[in-house]
């Protein structure tokens, strides 16, 4: 009996962690300086974590974003970013830049029928090459496995200046930057 007991505690507390780990991730979400320039910007830039743990190489990409700030992008399952998403990497975003404003989020492969519906009709609105049929996003494409959508989740900005820089480590999705040195002389 004491042993169901210990177990039932034990139990207890898993679903509580994961829970306070399903509510951070559901309370974070795009900061103001990401909405306004993910509202200007073309294009984003998308850097995944390697397997070292080191920041891959960043790519333009279109994207568009959901009414709730979530970023939605397509791309090719064999993709390096598929497949480092597919294993549980973050997302690492710079925003219509390569040198833009950045955040850390949170990256799934979807078959979300709304996230793939938005992309298919969003991306040919929003890029010219997209309506001439150049590499539309179609409803074929992704039901034959040629594309997968990709959602991004904002989790964090990344401190102002942030650069890519593969073969670096990259930041952690659950920790807040370090904080930055201060310049000032000590008091004495």
């Amino acid at each position: 009996m004491r042993r169901l007991a210990l177990l039932a505690i034990a139990l207890c507390a898993v679903l509580l962690t994961l829970a306070a780990e399903g509510n951070r991730c559901a309370r974070a979400q795009a900061t103001a300086r990401d909405i306004d320039a993910l509202k200007q910007a073309t294009y984003i830039y998308i850097g995944t974590v390697r397997k070292d743990g080191n920041q891959s190489r960043n790519t333009p990409v279109w994207f568009n974003v959901t009414p709730d700030h979530q970023v939605l992008i397509e791309t090719g399952p064999d993709s390096w970013k598929a497949k480092r998403i597919r294993r549980g990497s973050p997302a690492l975003i710079w925003i219509g830049a390569a040198d833009g404003p950045a955040f850390i989020g949170k990256a799934e492969i979807t078959s979300d029928p709304a996230a793939e519906s938005r992309i298919i009709a969003d991306y040919p609105q929003r890029y010219m090459l997209g309506r001439i049929g150049y590499a539309k996003p179609t409803k074929e494409k992704f039901d034959s496995g040629t594309i997968v959508a990709i959602k991004i989740t904002p989790i964090r900005d990344l401190p102002a200046g942030f650069k890519n820089d593969p073969g670096k480590p990259a930041p952690k999705l659950d920790r807040a930057p370090a904080a930055v040195p201060s310049t000032a002389a000590p008091r004495r």
